[in-house]
């Protein structure tokens, strides 16, 4: 598969994963419309507007102010602003990042983003906005520190990619959606601890549409147990495929996979943690900033909640955009000889 056929293919994922958010919202609203607005034969479908409603508010707060929100919280500040601060070597480094964000904007053909320095000595990245025109990337003073330029040029291409792509703007969406899942399972499922709904107009209905009505509660009622899982997995998965097509989109820009490639490796030996970027801005970021182990593996477990690829995986799909061999694994340390 190709860089654009999985453009498209990503696009379809993303659709469907939107489609079953919404799908949610309105599973849970239409058991509570079911088992404690409707009455006799009518269908009220209060709580399921209401769901729906509010999904869309808290999508539109998180469109229109989660990008500042994500800067504030991770005490981004202004490159100008810190350049101003700085002074020999710093302001070097800060002046590189300028060029490069430049040189990739106009690469991409979008309009030049803000750019933010964090101050946080683990190396990492993050781009968070609406889409081209209304987005912002964020750097780590580690980053600037440990990065060469044509590696600095590599994850500054893969942060363009995600607003080119409008992974931003997705991501931002899909974490305010399962954030309105969470509250609202929770919502019902203190609900339908007050009673169940064969309580209530049992006189209205025959033993029949009760025996179906009890069977609607009990599948209603895992669904909206299993909402907030469900609906995080799918954030993770959209997470972690378009971090593949970012790189391979990186690569594109910048015509040299291997600077990204080296980039990654260097992020991947980092020890510490991102302290400074919590849990709600983490997939935002080119690398996990909480260090999280289900990062490191593959296979359906990961697929489900992993909000990164492992680096491995990806460092070996650059290397193969260049037309390199796999790299070998590293070797275990050999045992030190006991000395006497």
């Amino acid at each position: 598969m190709n860089l654009y056929e999985q453009q498209k293919a990503n696009r379809r994922r993303t659709w469907l994963v939107m489609s079953a958010l919404v799908v949610l919202l309105v599973v849970a609203g239409a058991g509570l419309d079911v088992a404690y607005v409707s009455r006799g034969d009518t269908f009220v479908p209060v709580a399921s507007l209401l769901a729906l409603t509010g999904g869309s508010m808290s999508a539109a707060a998180s469109y229109y102010a989660g990008a500042r929100a994500v800067l504030a919280s991770s005490h981004a500040r202004p490159l100008a602003d810190v350049a101003a601060d700085a002074d020999g070597d710093e302001r070097l480094k800060l002046k590189q990042l300028e060029n490069v964000v430049d040189e990739m904007a106009i690469a991409s053909g979008l309009p030049r983003p803000d750019v933010y320095v964090v101050p946080d000595p683990d190396p990492n990245a993050f781009a968070a906005g609406r889409g081209p025109g209304h987005s912002s990337i964020a750097v780590t003073r580690g980053l600037l520190d440990v990065l060469t330029r044509d590696e600095l040029q590599g994850v500054v291409a893969h942060e363009m990619s995600h607003i080119r792509n409008f992974d931003v703007r997705l991501m931002t969406v899909v974490a305010a959606m399962v954030g309105t899942v969470a509250l609202l399972s929770d919502w019902a499922r203190r609900m339908s601890w007050r009673g169940t709904p064969g309580r209530r107009g049992g006189s209205r209905r025959d033993a029949g549409d009760g025996l179906l009505l009890f069977v609607f509660f009990g599948i209603w009622l895992v669904t909206v147990i299993a909402a907030p899982l469900v609906s995080r997995a799918l954030a993770m998965m959209v997470s972690r495929r378009r971090e593949y097509l970012a790189d391979a989109t990186a690569a594109e820009l910048t015509r040299n996979p291997l600077g990204l490639a080296s980039a990654l490796e260097k992020l991947d030996a980092a020890e510490a943690p991102t302290p400074t970027i919590h849990r709600g801005s983490a997939h935002l970021c080119i690398a996990d900033p909480l260090g999280r182990q289900v990062n490191l593996r593959e296979g359906f477990w990961a697929d489900l909640f992993a909000s990164h690829p492992p680096m491995r995986s990806r460092i070996e799909a650059l290397r193969a955009m260049a037309l390199l061999p796999k790299a070998p694994k590293p070797k275990a340390p050999e045992p030190r000889a006991e000395s006497r």
